[in-house]
């Protein structure tokens, strides 16, 4: 089940977005909800890596810059809001959070407005649930997804922006996961080495599909099953 959610992960961090919510299911029924969501950044941060290297010519610093801030709060929140969370109340939070974050893609896939929001309370009222979102349970994709597909950036500029984007809120992440929630430790860092294989092998075929596959249908799949798996999580 890790393997899977780490190879599905490599290909969304190569480009195929809309992914990250079922790895964090899938790993949140391997290992429990929170102890996941350390356990999974060392493999978030080598994805980052990859992705930033192989997309940065298309980064937007713009709407990093733009976005970075409240995303940064949003994380800060999310830190003492998770911290002395008991298991079941983590669980049915993760699950909240991943049912909210489906509605949000399904509505903005039916949105057709081509406007571009302006105004300084969209990026930061976004930022700061996906600041929140991704401290607590590595779910902001949702929300950055929506924040870039506002900003109606094309599929290369898309990718090379949230790689950075990404890179930066994993790494600052990071300390609070080591010596604030200790969901990280040498146990969890070996087993990150062993699922290294499933998440390079995810990377270097995500850069391929990315290229080739119309994912609409496959998009769906994604978000009925994801659906199915964040329910699953409360009767673990």
């Amino acid at each position: 089940m890790a393997a899977t959610a780490s190879f599905l992960m490599g290909i969304s961090k190569a480009g195929l977005k809309g992914l990250s919510i079922f790895n964090v299911t899938l790993m949140a029924l391997a290992f429990g909800a929170k102890e996941s969501t350390g356990l999974i950044i060392p493999l978030l941060l080598v994805g980052d890596v990859f992705a930033v290297v192989y997309y940065n010519r298309h980064t937007q610093w713009n709407h990093i810059l733009k976005f970075l801030p409240w995303m940064l709060g949003g994380i800060l929140i999310g830190v003492f809001v998770g911290k002395d969370l008991p298991e079941q109340e983590f669980k049915i939070s993760m699950v909240i959070v991943i049912l909210i974050s489906l509605g949000m893609l399904i509505w903005w896939d039916k949105r057709k407005s081509n406007s571009i929001p302006t105004h300084w309370f969209f990026s930061g009222s976004i930022g700061i649930m996906a600041g929140i979102c991704t401290m607590i349970g590595n779910l902001a994709g949702a929300f950055t997804n929506i924040f870039f597909l506002a900003m109606r950036l094309p599929k290369n500029e898309f990718v090379g922006t949230a790689a950075w984007l990404f890179l930066i809120t994993n790494l600052f992440k990071l300390p609070f996961h080591l010596f604030v929630w200790k969901t990280i430790s040498q146990e969890t860092l070996l087993i990150n080495i062993k699922l290294l294989p499933a998440i390079l092998t995810g990377l270097f075929l995500g850069v391929v599909l990315v290229k080739k596959i119309n994912d609409r249908n496959y998009k769906r799949f994604i978000l009925i099953v994801t659906a199915i798996g964040a329910i699953a999580i409360l009767f673990k």
